[in-house]
């Protein structure tokens, strides 16, 4: 058995438990067929209760603690939360990973190096070589870099002096050091998960703010790859006439408008909700990391490959051969070591031009969404239609009043209610006669 929608079941919550298919289709923006079928199977699911009115139409009422009992029901939801939250864990151990190995590449890199220039030195003191080559360029070269002052990026001071600053300037969310490392390579993901969802979202509100009836132009600004000069082609309407059940109407002077009949029913009054003019998407980040976290990324990034490079030099077969141990095991590891350093780099450079050039993509379809939204303001023509279509406009609310039954309460109950009311209405009218 499937496990329920989520976004149907977190757009109930969000409309206090008493929807109607018009209300969940608008909140989640998903097909109208689909939103009906879940409805049904989550009021059977939840002992929830259908309540029709006198018109017809369905309103679906459920329990305020429905998602407790699906997860009674059903140890799919049970297994998905768990899944979940380990995910939640296994996928931070993920992001870290990449931070810890970077450093312990370059510790594990610093130690082999130091403990071959100790060795080296050793044998060269044991065989009495001269004071040239002692003090020459093999051994100057490992001595300048391991000064003191290379471990500055490792000391308590600046650390501490690190998040003075990030103290000063502090956010939500902010990455930690590890983390940062994984962004610097990889980024944070996609900036706009849920395009779609929120494009039919915006679409659907844009609907039923209107009433239920549009024209093909107020949808514009949310769709794509839609010839602006080509006005009269409005097939790019059609994916919403087919998700929200639309229908076509043509009026006397040829121009179409569209309606929607199950957005025009309501649960409750309700105003008109706020909705961006256009669908506009977030540009793709390089990272979250802030600029301190990015130098200290690319630092260390840096201070990696030289190491392995250096190391390069240093490790021979024979010098491992000698000095066996942790040697031997970084000689076995060094192609490795060697190649994470190039990607750590490459990685990063590559994905920025990468990321550019999406960027420029996702600007150019933000200014042709921008560019039909200002066009929907500024057009006299445009606003004549859009005035003809609410001639189409509508709206039914599904009110305690109207009902004409409830799975809440017995039928024949319901019935000798119904009567009692229609006796009433016809006291009234014999009165006023």
């Amino acid at each position: 058995m499937n496990s329920p929608n989520s976004a149907i079941m977190q757009s109930i919550e969000e409309l206090n438990y008493r929807v109607t298919i018009g209300d969940v289709a608008t909140k989640s923006g998903l097909d109208v067929k689909v939103v009906q079928q879940e409805l049904l199977n989550l009021a059977s699911d939840t002992n929830g209760n259908l309540q029709v009115a006198e018109t017809g139409d369905i309103a679906y009422l459920f329990p305020s603690n429905f998602r407790s009992i699906l997860r009674n029901k059903y140890w799919q939801l049970r297994w998905q939360k768990w899944l979940e939250k380990a995910w939640k864990i296994i996928f931070y151990l993920i992001r870290i990973s990449f931070g810890i190995l970077l450093v312990s590449s370059i510790l594990l890199m610093l130690i082999a190096i130091v403990v071959i220039v100790i060795a080296v030195n050793s044998k060269n003191d044991d065989d009495n070589n001269s004071s040239s080559r002692n003090g020459g360029g093999f051994l100057f070269f490992p001595r300048f870099w391991f000064s003191p002052d290379i471990f500055w990026i490792f000391t308590p001071n600046y650390q501490q002096r690190r998040y003075q600053r990030q103290l000063s300037n502090s956010k939500e969310n902010e990455l930690n050091f590890l983390e940062s490392i994984y962004s610097f390579l990889f980024g944070d993901g996609n900036p706009n998960p849920n395009l779609e969802e929120k494009r039919w979202r915006e679409i659907a509100t844009v609907i039923q703010n209107n009433n239920g009836a549009i024209i093909a132009e107020q949808l514009a600004p949310y769709l794509d790859n839609i010839n602006i000069y080509n006005e009269r082609d409005e097939g790019y309407i059609l994916p919403a006439l087919i998700r929200f059940n639309g229908y076509p109407e043509v009026s006397e002077k040829g121009e179409i408008i569209y309606y929607f009949p199950e957005l025009q029913v309501k649960a409750e009054v309700r105003g008109k909700v706020s909705v961006s003019p256009y669908l506009k998407e977030n540009l793709w980040q390089f990272s979250q990391a802030n600029s301190s976290q990015k130098i200290l990324a690319i630092g260390l990034g840096i201070i990696n490959i030289v190491l392995a490079l250096v190391l390069g030099s240093l490790l021979t077969p024979e010098v491992a051969q000698e000095i066996g141990g942790l040697i031997l095991f970084v000689d076995f590891l060094y192609p490795l070591l060697l190649t994470y350093g190039i990607s750590y780099l490459t990685i990063p450079l590559i994905r920025y031009f990468w990321l550019k050039n999406r960027n420029n993509k996702v600007n150019q379809r933000n200014y042709q969404r921008e560019e039909k939204a200002n066009l929907l303001k500024s057009s006299k023509e445009l606003e004549l239609k859009i005035n003809y279509a609410q001639q189409f406009a509508n709206q039914t609310i599904i009110s305690e009043e109207n009902l004409a039954y409830s799975t809440e309460k017995d039928l024949l109950d319901q019935q000798l209610e119904q009567r009692n009311k229609i006796d009433e209405e016809w006291r009234k009218r014999l009165g006023n006669n």
